[in-house]
């Protein structure tokens, strides 16, 4: 009968995946926190939306040498109310890629811990990474194409009663980011790593 000694990590690598992980924990709970207060921001009294508007020079600028032009694109607008599915959307907007980095962050944090067991690879771990994955992607894109039609309804809304509105705002703006296609892609890449990782160990344990 043989055996193998348990691999193990040193006091000071453990040390410094304790303080990743907890760092993990603590990005994951301040994401939770920007949940509900734009919840609060939004579905509250006087809510304040950032809105796309048709711009003009800044003329304080106009002075400085170094400056060629100056101008603006976009203007936080104060409103009485808003339309409850333009609340939703501009809620989800801020909650989608809050949710992605909570689940980055528990990972994270699930990684750091088998980590200093020194047990990483496991087949759930490359599920939840897969799944999170999935989420960045979705929760990234979605939240700005979310944000995208609520401002385009919500200047649909004030037309109706206003229409010089559409003067001022535009109607439909989509400044699409792909950062988070790219990033969950590089955490599918690693999730497919740790599926080979778990399957290489089980078979060096195989052979023991």
């Amino acid at each position: 009968m043989s055996s193998t000694a348990r691999p193990h990590v040193s006091l000071g690598e453990g040390f410094s995946l304790g303080i990743i992980a907890t760092g993990a924990i603590s990005v994951a709970v301040a994401a939770l926190v920007a949940i509900v207060r734009g919840a609060s921001a939004i579905f509250g009294s006087a809510p304040t939306v950032r809105m796309p508007v048709a711009g003009g020079d800044v003329p304080e600028l106009s002075g400085v040498p170094e400056i060629t032009a100056a101008t603006y694109a976009s203007a936080d607008v104060t409103f009485s109310a808003l339309p409850g599915a333009v609340s939703w959307m501009l809620w989800m907007e801020l909650a989608l890629p809050a949710l992605a980095t909570i689940g980055v962050c528990i990972v994270a944090w699930w990684l750091g811990v088998s980590l200093m067991r020194a047990r990483p690879f496991r087949r759930a771990m490359s599920t939840a990474i897969g799944v999170v994955a999935v989420l960045v992607m979705v929760g990234g894109v979605l939240g700005q194409v979310l944000g995208a039609f609520g401002r385009a309804f919500l200047v649909d809304a004030l037309a109706a009663t206003s229409p010089e509105v559409t003067d001022v705002f535009g109607t439909f703006l989509l400044e699409l980011n792909l950062a988070p296609v790219g990033w969950g892609f590089a955490l599918a890449l690693v999730a497919g790593s740790f599926a080979i990782g778990a399957r290489l160990q089980r078979d060096t344990e195989g052979l023991v």
